[in-house]
């Protein structure tokens, strides 16, 4: 062989640390919204991460309020009987306006079950967000036109489409970017990993963002992986990795944005991992208790995403009482009119349109199965 490289060989020589994530989460503030000292209280970073402009911590700050607030709403329509089930979002607002954010309106969203706040976020009515969950139809909003994937409930099967995708975009010379929003569980799913296999071959310009709540419905995250955190994942399938304190809206934001627009210029894949926590059940049909206890659950609390942006910005003199208060009420409007939309019996589509959105060109044997439940519809 002599001195010839084996494929071996030359990958043992490839330096890894790129690819790798920074020793701890990165964070600009900690959890009463203080500013951070990167030498003595946030640790090594990889890279350095510019902190939002205050317009856009604003706009986080708005977002997140109604976010929260719909995502109420949806709890209690849930108890009503007027959803057939709803995943809350409560507590992790930072990460899911800061993946709405971090996007161009030309850029695609692919999200879960879980992430209807993302989805008001980006301008979705929030009827249409809560159309899957109501049980009316797979989704309630035109994809193409809002640039967001319908909601995936299957873990982690969203993530190659969202890396098919961005890929096929580049093909066309368009310059977006796809962000896939997955749980810690999905990092357990195969599909998870061929995403990012695929994602690291292609160069893809995709960013995945791993929310990483703690739990998988009620498995622990230390029953699923053994890894230092999931972000390292990443280096495996030369994927660039970082992790964020998922609870800190200033710098979700900001890694994001850089993940993004590095993505968007040609730098590859992006693997985020952003450490937050449910403080909801996993759906309105689960019971926590069961599985975690109540001190677990107000230690997190004392880091809620919303107060701590809030009191970050009061601190800076970027927030008054005023502020907070027109918050409020213009998430409260936006909740008594979802109400309001909710209490009337919803127009079903009719059953044959199910055969709608299954194949680009329909199948001969679907077209025809389509016309006989079309007539018998109609004879109804």
């Amino acid at each position: 062989m002599g001195d010839t490289p084996t494929h071996a060989t030359v990958r043992n020589r490839m330096d890894p640390s790129p690819w790798l994530p920074s020793q701890v989460p990165v964070s600009f503030r900690s959890k009463n919204g203080k500013a951070r000292t990167l030498d003595t209280a946030q640790g090594p970073r990889k890279r350095a991460y510019p902190e939002p402009p205050a317009e856009s911590l604003l706009t986080a700050y708005r977002k997140m309020v109604l976010g929260r607030r719909f995502d109420e709403q949806a709890t209690a329509l849930a108890r009503q009987g007027r959803l057939a089930v709803h995943p809350s979002s409560l507590g992790q607002e930072a990460c899911q306006v800061g993946a709405a954010l971090a996007l161009r309106a030309t850029d695609w969203l692919f999200p879960t079950y879980r992430d209807c706040v993302a989805l008001v976020s980006r301008g979705i009515d929030p009827v249409e967000t809560l159309t899957l969950l109501r049980g009316d139809a797979h989704c309630g909003y035109d994809p193409v036109r809002h640039r967001t994937a319908p909601q995936c409930t299957p873990l982690a099967t969203h993530a190659a489409h969202a890396t098919g995708l961005a890929h096929g975009e580049r093909l066309k010379g368009t310059d977006t970017v796809a962000l896939a929003l997955v749980g810690d569980g999905a990092t357990s799913e195969g599909d998870f990993h061929e995403a990012l296999n695929l994602a690291g071959v292609l160069k893809a310009p995709v960013v995945f963002l791993v929310q990483n709540n703690g739990y998988a419905i009620s498995v622990p995250l230390s029953e699923q992986c053994a890894a230092p955190s999931l972000a390292y994942k990443g280096v495996g399938y030369g994927v660039r990795a970082e992790q964020v304190d998922g609870n800190d809206a200033a710098a979700v934001l900001a890694v994001l944005t850089t993940a993004v627009e590095d993505a968007r210029s040609g730098g590859g894949p992006w693997l985020v991992e952003a450490h937050t926590y449910r403080m909801g059940p996993h759906t309105s049909a689960d019971d926590p208790s069961r599985y975690r206890t109540a001190a677990e659950a107000d230690r997190w609390r004392e880091r809620d995403p919303i107060t701590r942006l809030e009191s970050s910005l009061r601190e800076r003199g970027l927030l008054a009482d005023a502020d907070t208060k027109a918050a409020e009420a213009e998430a409260e409007a936006y909740a008594a009119g979802l109400r309001e939309r909710l209490a009337a019996d919803p127009e079903l589509p009719a059953p044959h349109t199910l055969f709608d959105h299954v194949f680009a060109e329909p199948l001969p044997h679907l077209v025809d199965q389509q016309a006989l439940l079309r007539a018998a519809w109609e004879d109804c």
